[in-house]
């Protein structure tokens, strides 16, 4: 069951636009999706979510329905995710969209250094919400008596709090290693004096599959979200034997958590340190302006909004000719592709040799 808040905000993702987004991703973690629901609320209501009214009746449609999984589209605070779990009892389990997305990640993660990122992401957004997951036992302890604060639910919320702080500790240490090769990897490459081109883009926008095309690579290419977590750098070469690099990064999404941008440092530090951004776009998506938005935002949080970037529209072999020109004419300057047919590749390279010389 899927439920959101519409904010009646004016920007480019829609409510049903967003829950269309969280219904793939639900899909992508073999969640099948029987229902969703929405309020129009100004901002979500900082202890239930959703009105006293609207929580109700998302109750009574989860059980009608039989779901098994009530599905938020917005990161819950570990208030609400506690006072939702009450509401909804055992039978349901709460699930938020950064939850969602982090299991996703741990799902396709494959790599060593993708598998601690994602566990540190994990157990960073599992820390502060730990009392609620020990709140039965505390409960049964509190109950007035002297000495009830040092009763096993709050032993063990700390046990596990101790517990979990020294894996991150190790996490980040082992992250550290994997940082300092690969800062060791970006050095020869800067050393070398090679042009840096990096693919950044939404997830799904077909950034692996252009990589392959360029460079003869053989990624492995899904149509999925999220299918690809680890950058991967392949070399090109223009006319006249000059070469540049190409990587491609991790996929971003809308209300991408902070904490995998964070666990994600040294996967996403290859953007900073790119001399030029290729920015992978969906040309077939209905939404792709708000991808692009979106996109922007996060090169922001990462402080590489100011680097050059080319817009490539990936998946032009969908669009008709006019669609197409109307497409390249509203965004001046970009590139239309089909990574999967080689539509556009030429005029591509032309561009990217160009812009290396």
């Amino acid at each position: 069951m899927l439920i959101g808040i519409d904010t009646g905000a004016k920007n480019l993702w829609s409510a049903e636009d967003s829950l269309d987004e969280l219904a793939r991703l639900a899909e992508t973690a073999d969640l099948k999706v029987v229902g969703r629901l929405s309020q129009k609320l100004s901002a979500p209501q900082n202890v239930t979510y959703l009105g006293s009214g609207k929580l109700e009746e998302s109750k009574r449609l989860s059980q009608e329905l039989g779901a098994d999984v009530v599905l938020f589209d917005d990161e819950l605070s570990p208030r609400q995710e506690s006072t939702l779990a009450r509401e909804f009892g055992d039978r349901l389990m709460v699930v938020d969209r950064t939850a969602l997305i982090l299991s996703i990640f741990a799902d396709h993660a494959t790599s060593r250094e993708g598998k601690l990122q994602v566990e540190l992401a994990q157990l960073e957004y599992e820390l502060p919400r730990l009392r609620g997951k020990w709140s039965h036992l505390t409960k049964e302890k509190l109950g007035g008596g002297t000495g009830a604060r040092f009763g096993s639910g709050e032993s063990q919320l700390e046990s596990d709090r101790r517990m979990i702080r020294k894996r991150i500790a190790i996490l980040k240490k082992k992250i550290g290693a994997v940082e300092r090769e690969r800062l060791t990897q970006r050095s020869r490459r800067q050393a070398s004096r090679i042009f840096r081109i990096v693919l950044v883009g939404y997830t799904n926008a077909g950034k692996s599959t252009l990589l392959n095309r360029l460079s003869s690579a053989e990624v492995l290419a899904y149509d999925k979200l999220f299918a690809t977590l680890d950058a991967t750098t392949r070399r090109i070469g223009f006319e006249g034997g000059r070469q540049a690099t190409l990587t491609d990064t991790v996929g971003f999404i809308n209300k991408l958590p902070h904490t995998l941008v964070a666990s994600f440092k040294s996967t996403l530090d290859e953007v900073r340190e790119a001399d030029l951004l290729l920015h992978v776009v969906d040309a077939a998506s209905p939404v792709s302006r708000a991808q692009i938005a979106s996109v922007q935002e996060v090169l922001l949080e990462l402080g590489a909004e100011k680097k050059p970037q080319l817009l490539v529209f990936n998946k032009s072999d969908e669009l008709d000719r006019d669609g197409r020109t109307a497409l390249l004419s509203r965004w001046q300057g970009s590139v239309a592709v089909s990574a999967l047919t080689g539509g556009g590749i030429n005029e591509l390279r032309r561009r990217l040799e160009v812009l290396s010389s």
